[in-house]
């Protein structure tokens, strides 16, 4: 497990880079935005999920977008749940042996000015499998301090700066509480905030 995280975070930093690529930004702009004063966070979490005999009373995981980066999933490669919501419409994942799912979180979407949007999941509970995942999760260092790339803002003259500036952590202290509810009144909250930021430089790693 210890190795399998270690190749997943690389992989993480991999993904950032082409983000950067096609967006036109400078290699490592994402990985020195997450930064903080001590680097990126990197995480795994293991789930179970097991059967439930009325599914339809019941969700597995309920729908939520991801508060931090980037999410690498490698989930059950037998048993279907993972769905995501597509112009209103929930979509199925299905199992993909020797596949990882790549989920945006709400911290790509606002250094992106909203290139990238966080997707909305959810898991569906199963009436007669046992299901399994492995997510890891490549976000922000506490401290970091997130906001629009200005060379984004830049490009985009007329639609401007959408979203606000706010340090990781409060973002998290958040979102604790308003995990499963819509995104868009966690950002508002947020750009009420702002103001009280300290603005530095991304650091140079």
């Amino acid at each position: 497990m210890k190795e399998f995280a270690f190749q997943l975070e690389k992989l993480a930093e991999q993904l950032l880079d082409l983000l950067c690529e096609n967006l036109g930004l400078e290699k490592g702009h994402l990985k020195r935005a997450f930064y903080g004063s001590k680097g990126p966070t990197f995480g795994t979490k293991v789930s179970n999920y097991p059967p439930c005999p009325k599914p339809d009373l019941i969700k597995g995981l309920r729908a939520h977008t991801d508060a931090g980066g980037i999410i690498l999933l490698f989930q059950d490669d037998k048993i279907s749940g993972l769905q995501l919501l597509k112009d209103g419409n929930w979509i199925d994942v299905p199992p993909m042996r020797h596949s990882i799912v790549i989920n945006i979180g709400d911290q790509l979407e606002v250094i992106t000015n909203g290139k990238y949007k966080s997707v909305m999941r959810r898991v569906v509970a199963q009436p007669d499998s046992n299901r399994m995942s492995i997510a890891s999760f490549y976000n922000p260092g506490s401290d970091a301090v997130i906001y629009p790339a200005p060379l984004l803002i830049e490009k985009e003259a007329e639609k401007g700066q959408v979203y606000p500036k706010f340090v990781f952590e409060d973002y998290m202290k958040l979102y604790a509480g308003l995990k499963f509810q819509a995104k868009e009144p966690r950002f508002e909250a947020m750009k009420a905030m702002e103001s009280t930021i300290n603005m530095g430089p991304i650091p140079t790693v």
